[in-house]
């Protein structure tokens, strides 16, 4: 499929350079894996400069929810009532997902997109229609089952330009979404109007827009995990110096176009998993690849690329769902033991949203005496 489509990258690429759009240095990455018994597992990275004080969150079934109007008041907006219930993390103390999984097993995320996210105009009859950027994640998770149902639905409500207080305006937004079949999907709001796209790949980063980061990929076409053959010249040998060397010229660093690029590399490369068990270990393991340590990104004051706050960028929080087993796990950057919460055991008829902090020091095992 990427050799294909290499031949439109310098088109994209121009057109992309024309917005003026910055690359966003917030690096949360998001990808699936799957295994020979039909789990898949989602997993993603968080970074944000912006500290979002994450909790746990969970949303009852048949939950009355009242979304926010165009103008930012809470309340206007649209008002729908649950079907599902829904496990994942909030953001700024909101009772809001920004990451999670519902019973159903469709799960998804919200990953940043400056520069080029702009939602739909929303006129003052069709308030009571619109939400927030912020809250597409708890509409669609708490609304649907599938990935069809969210292409179907979505459409038939508005997506507003709602500020929120602690980004001064719209929160720039788009969204990756899988279900327990394996389908995915991408939901962009590029120049007011919505997009939806399939997701062959699984992958998703930050900006560009995902067109441009499938057409990218064309030009990473030579990766392979498989060792390159010795060349020969003239009687000498040239063979690589270490294994690895199928893999070289993946890119290493932190911009959006090269986490998606390693991403997709990392999970294609994988071998066939045997069950949900391997399939987690092996997401944990290619999500370490996008840690970022404290210093190694440091963000501007009104830099719309580094959430507005100057300081350091590191991967806040780290999270995996199983959408066949049906658990969400997460573990942050001072205790990377996961804890996580079984759908099936949660109660979703309880009357009220639950917050459930998981910023838990980490635990040293003493092997000494062993």
């Amino acid at each position: 499929m990427i050799r294909t489509i290499a031949r439109k990258v310098l088109a994209l690429a121009a057109a992309f350079a024309i917005t003026g759009a910055p690359i966003a240095a917030n690096a949360c990455t998001s990808f699936i894996v799957k295994a020979r018994d039909g789990s898949v597992i989602y997993g993603r990275t968080m970074e944000f400069s912006l500290p979002l004080q994450s909790q746990l969150i969970v949303l009852p079934r048949s939950h009355a929810y009242k979304g926010t109007g165009p103008d930012g008041t809470a309340g206007t907006g649209l008002g729908w009532t649950g079907k599902y219930g829904v496990a994942g993390a909030n953001g700024l103390g909101l009772p809001v997902v920004i990451d999670g999984l519902n019973e159903k097993g469709l799960a998804g995320g919200m990953l940043f997109f400056p520069g080029l996210a702009q939602f739909e105009e929303v006129a003052p009859g069709e308030a009571g229609n619109s939400i927030a950027s912020f809250e597409m994640l708890t509409f669609i998770l708490s609304s649907f089952a599938t990935v069809e149902e969210v292409k179907a639905g979505l459409p038939r409500i508005k997506v507003s330009r709602a500020p929120q207080a602690a980004f001064k305006g719209p929160v720039p937004l788009h969204v990756t979404l899988h279900d327990a079949s394996g389908a995915s999907l991408v939901i962009e709001y590029v120049g007011g109007q919505l997009t939806l796209h399939d997701n062959p790949t699984g992958v998703l980063t930050n900006a560009p827009a995902f067109p441009w980061h499938v057409a990218h990929l064309g030009l990473y076409g030579n990766l392979s995990a498989n060792e390159p053959a010795t060349r020969q010249v003239n009687g000498l040998a040239l063979a690589s110096p270490s294994t690895g060397a199928g893999m070289h010229g993946i890119p290493g660093d932190f911009l959006s176009p090269s986490r998606f690029v390693r991403a997709f590399m990392l999970v294609d490369s994988l071998p066939e998993l045997p069950d949900g068990l391997a399939a987690m270990n092996a997401a944990r393991h290619i999500l370490n690849n996008f840690d970022i340590p404290p210093g190694a990104i440091a963000t501007q004051a009104g830099s719309a690329t580094g959430g507005g706050v100057a300081g350091f960028e590191t991967t806040e929080w780290t999270a995996v769902a199983d959408l066949k087993a049906r658990t969400y796990a997460i573990w942050d950057y001072a205790n990377q033991t996961p804890r996580y919460l079984d759908l099936d055991k949660l109660d979703f008829d309880a009357k009220a949203i639950k917050l459930i902090p998981f910023d838990q020091k980490p635990d040293y095992i003493d092997l000494s005496g062993k």
